[in-house]
């Protein structure tokens, strides 16, 4: 809550609750530029760039239902008609920018009810102080039997800006040489129940084993579901697949970008293993240069590839012709 402003998530709002803090009908709907482009608001000139946030007036058949069901993109094909949509000139439009970012950060579709007038904020936060330093503290640390792979042990840290549990398995012995390291972003479809739609669990399973011929590395498993976006989000990035879009459009249909993920804490886990410099096991080019950028060398790149099935192929040519995933 700021001076004068008010913003409620629309995902995690109840009509009761907006009821009770709107009781005059007159907060406004905040979009991402992108969702209010899928909503075909494009030709406003109050809503036509989409990377800026959008501010639309609240009609009087717009309530917390039927703004659930214009910011889900997995209701578009069976939403029923909707009143007008007016998107009028923001105030503040840095603050506005910042709140969805902020939706984002937390999982959450970037759609928010604003309540108050932002002209009147007396406090506000730019976008660069919410990229605080990250820290990594070693929690605890236990040994771990892994089938039949080196001794090994399961070391778990905590981010202090969000609360994620993240941990490193740390396998067998490097000999003072650089050791073979993976960043795997936790995916419980496929780590867990096996899904075939992606290539996770059988990664997760190819890396274990690799780093274990290897005579020892890393594993650092990351609390980052679906690309970043969150479990729920993953999902509804599924069911938009389900009809025809790719890995990428379906998260940008869904107001986020390509791939939400950083790799700061992934290298300040390596730091506090007393890491930094690695064989980084990737074919992402976006995870060498988030580890070199925080001061972790790479000494050579070892490509992971795994075999294709109907399920996932579409999806794997995805991150290699839409998301530079390298050969």
């Amino acid at each position: 809550m700021l001076s004068g402003q008010a913003l409620l998530a629309v995902e995690t709002t109840t009509p009761a609750l907006l009821a009770l803090l709107d009781p005059i009908r007159r907060a406004r709907l905040l979009l991402s530029g992108a969702r209010a482009a899928a909503l075909g608001l494009g030709n406003f000139r109050d809503a036509a760039d989409p990377a800026s946030p959008v501010l639309v007036e609240r009609g009087a058949w717009l309530g917390q239902d039927e703004a659930m069901a214009l910011v889900d993109p997995g209701r578009d094909l069976g939403r029923a008609p909707v009143g007008a949509l007016v998107p009028i000139a923001a105030e503040a439009p840095l603050l506005l920018a910042g709140a969805i970012a902020l939706a984002r950060r937390a999982g959450l579709l970037p759609a928010l009810w604003l309540l108050g007038d932002p002209s009147g904020v007396t406090t506000s936060v730019e976008l660069g102080e919410l990229d605080v330093p990250v820290r990594a503290t070693i929690l605890a640390r236990a040994r771990l039997p892994l089938g039949d792979l080196p001794h090994s042990q399961i070391v778990s840290f905590r981010d202090p800006a969000t609360g994620d549990d993240h941990v490193a398995l740390v396998i067998g012995a490097f000999g003072g040489e650089p050791p073979l390291v993976r960043l795997h972003s936790e995916c419980l479809t496929g780590d867990v129940f096996g899904s075939l739609k992606c290539d996770c669990g059988p990664q997760l399973k190819q890396a274990l084993r690799l780093i274990g011929e290897a005579g020892g590395g890393v594993l650092l498993y990351l609390r980052q579901e679906g690309r970043g976006i969150g479990l729920a989000n993953k999902v509804r990035a599924y069911q938009l697949q389900d009809r025809g879009l790719d890995t990428v459009d379906a998260n940008r249909r869904l107001g986020f970008s390509d791939d939400e993920r950083d790799y700061r804490m992934a290298a300040a886990m390596l730091r506090a293993l007393g890491i930094d410099r690695v064989r980084l096991l990737t074919n992402n080019p976006a995870k060498l240069a988030g580890l070199e950028q925080e001061g972790i060398a790479i000494s050579a790149r070892v490509a992971h590839h795994m075999p294709t099935n109907p399920h996932n192929a579409d999806y794997i040519a995805s991150k290699r012709d839409r998301s530079g995933h390298l050969d």
